[in-house]
This record gives structure tokens, sequence and C-alpha cells, in this order.
């Protein structure tokens, strides 16, 4: 008795006893049949039958069918996967596996500001003021007892203490005139490389060229404005810091001409002379106290908002919504309308 898969196509003699699974690929087994009598024996044709029917594929007997069987021996039993288990559980949320990191715009102009921090500069700044406003005093309190002098004996300790007490609080003065100047030159060096590396370019300007238009006597006044105006013009903000770099460069230029006749005037030796050098001195420490005031309300400006998020915002508008409005008189149209609405009704703004 002949049982053959219905898998792999291998034809079992299974005698008399019937089977349900291939040996040899675990397929499932048809039917058994009896080969015919002497079929084995019966001759075959040796040529193809002529008529209707001839080139047709003779019929199968009953419970076989044709199966596709690729050479070869038969493919390897298929193994079961093991079971996943349950699943895992954390007490708290993993912090093993691989993290992403994207080097942004912002981190790497924030790696390009290399120079002072806000908090030192206005700490510098304020102390500067400090002084100066403790040298205008001191040159006050210096006038007055001129005053006194001129009917009163001074004693010797309270003319020397007036004295001295005046040049050790200029040279301090001074000192810390100069400190101002080199953090100032610094932040500005600074503030115009991460600007102009956020928008993608290099500034036009050398370092040294920077350094000697912010630190050198005289040079200092004409240069160093221009490069703060250039500044605020790269970072779209020259409309609202016009204005104070501006007055902050005329009250400068004040300021430095007034100290320097303050300072041609005084090696006089006349009592009148010295009495107007001291008026001098006072008003030359007030106007630098006022320049210093200004440049502090220009650098406020520039760091009331850091470089990587612009002043110019854009906003989503339909053309739709792109309407010019006709021109309005003032004097007959006081309450100008509103304007249509950026978003329309019911979503999310654009912005």
């Amino acid at each position: 008795m002949i049982q053959v898969c219905s898998q792999c196509g291998t034809r079992w003699n299974v005698r008399d006893r019937r089977r349900v699974w291939c040996p040899r690929c675990r397929g499932t087994l048809l039917a058994p049949s009896e080969p015919a009598p002497g079929a084995e024996w019966s001759a075959r044709p040796t040529a193809p039958a002529l008529g209707p029917g001839a080139g047709r594929t003779p019929p199968l007997p009953a419970g076989y069918r044709w199966i596709a069987v690729r050479p070869g021996a038969a493919p390897p039993p298929h193994r079961r996967k093991r079971p996943l288990g349950p699943t895992p559980r954390y007490a708290v949320i993993p912090r093993w596996g691989l993290v992403d990191y994207f080097e942004t715009p912002e981190l790497q102009t924030a790696a390009l500001r290399s120079g002072p921090s806000a908090a030192a500069v206005r700490a510098t700044l304020i102390a500067t003021m400090a002084v100066l406003g403790v040298a205008a005093l001191v040159h006050v309190v210096r006038y007055a007892l001129l005053i006194v002098n001129r009917s009163v004996l001074l004693n010797k300790v309270v003319a020397f203490s007036a004295t001295w007490l005046g040049v050790l609080v200029s040279v301090i003065a001074l000192f810390m005139i100069v400190a101002s100047a080199v953090v100032l030159t610094n932040w500005l060096i600074a503030r115009r490389a991460a600007a102009f590396a956020y928008h993608r370019r290099d500034d036009p300007r050398p370092v040294w060229a920077l350094r000697a238009g912010c630190l050198v006597p005289l040079v200092n006044l004409a240069w160093a404005p221009v490069y703060v105006l250039e500044l605020a013009g790269v970072e779209e903000r020259l409309r609202w810091l016009r204005k104070p770099i501006v007055v902050w460069w005329l009250v400068w230029v004040f300021s430095t001409a007034v100290s320097v006749f303050s300072i041609a005037t005084s090696f006089t030796q006349d009592p009148q002379g010295i009495a107007d050098n001291t008026v001098t001195t006072i008003v030359a420490y007030l106007l630098a106290l006022a320049a210093l005031l200004l440049v502090m309300k220009v650098f406020l400006g520039f760091e009331r908002q850091p470089v990587e998020r612009p002043a110019k915002r854009w906003v989503i508008v339909r053309d739709d919504q792109i309407a010019e409005a006709p021109p309005t008189d003032k004097r007959t149209d006081p309450e100008p309308e509103p304007a249509a609405a950026v978003e329309s009704e019911g979503q999310n703004p654009a912005a």
C-alpha cells in the first residue's frame, strides 16, 4: 500500500499500516492506494498517441494532486520561537540607551561667546561709576576747603589729606576707567563674533582693529561708536538703539574734551587757577559719570535680548488677508480702524 506525501511528494510504501505524517518532512500523507497488479511490467508507449487528446497530462488518480517541490533535500523543519516571557517592568524610567545629540545654532553661538559675562561687565561699570562719584565728591570738598582757606589758615593734616586724597582718588578713577574700557572692548568683540556667526558670516573687522579703535585714546572717539552701530545693524536693532548710541557718543566726546582741558590746566600755581581747575575737574568727573551711565544703557539694550533671539518676528499671513488700507487723515479720523486678524477664528495662532 502506497501513500504519497502532500508536501514533498515522496511515495512511501506503508505496507498494510496506514500512516498520517511523512517521516521525511512531517507533511500530511494522502489516502493510501494499491498499485495495479502488473503495472510495473506493462509496456510503455514509445511515441505519443495521436488524437484529439494528444499532449494533455493524464488525469491523476483520486486522492492525488500536483505539488511544486524544489530540488534537493527537504527543507529543515520549522523551529518554533521561544516564548518571550512576561513584559519587563521598571520601577523608574530607564536611563540606558542611545542619546541623540544635535548641535543647534544656539549652542554653536553660545560656544563662540568667549568674552566677559554680562554680570562682570555690569559690575565693572557700577564700580567705575561709584569711584567717579567719590572722586567728584572729594573735589567738591577740596573746593570748599579752598574757599575756607581764603580767610582761615587750614590745619596741615587737613590740607595734606585734601590734596593727596584727591590725587589718590583720581588715580583709582583712571585705573577703573581703563578697566571698564578693556572689559567693554572684550564684550564688544565677543558680541560681534556671535552676531556675525549667527548670520553665518565672518566679522569684517579684525580683532586688532577693534582693540585699537576702542582702546587708543582720541581714536576711540571716532571708531568705537561706529563698531557699536555696526553691531546694532547686524542684530537688526539699529532702529531702537541709534538714539542711545548717538547721545552716548556726544556726551563722551564732550566729557573727553573737558577732561583734556582739566589736565592741561592742572599745572597752575596761583590760588584762583587752582580753584578753577578744581571746578573743571568736578565737571569732568560728572560728565564721565554721565557717559558711563549712557554706555550702561546701550549695553543693557543689547543684553536685554540675546543674539539667538532676533528682534524681527515672521508671521504667516494668507494672501487674502493682506489688504492695503487707504491713507487716513489724523485730523478727521483720530481712531484708526483695526487691521484684519492674522489668524482665522477657530484656528491656532501661527506664531
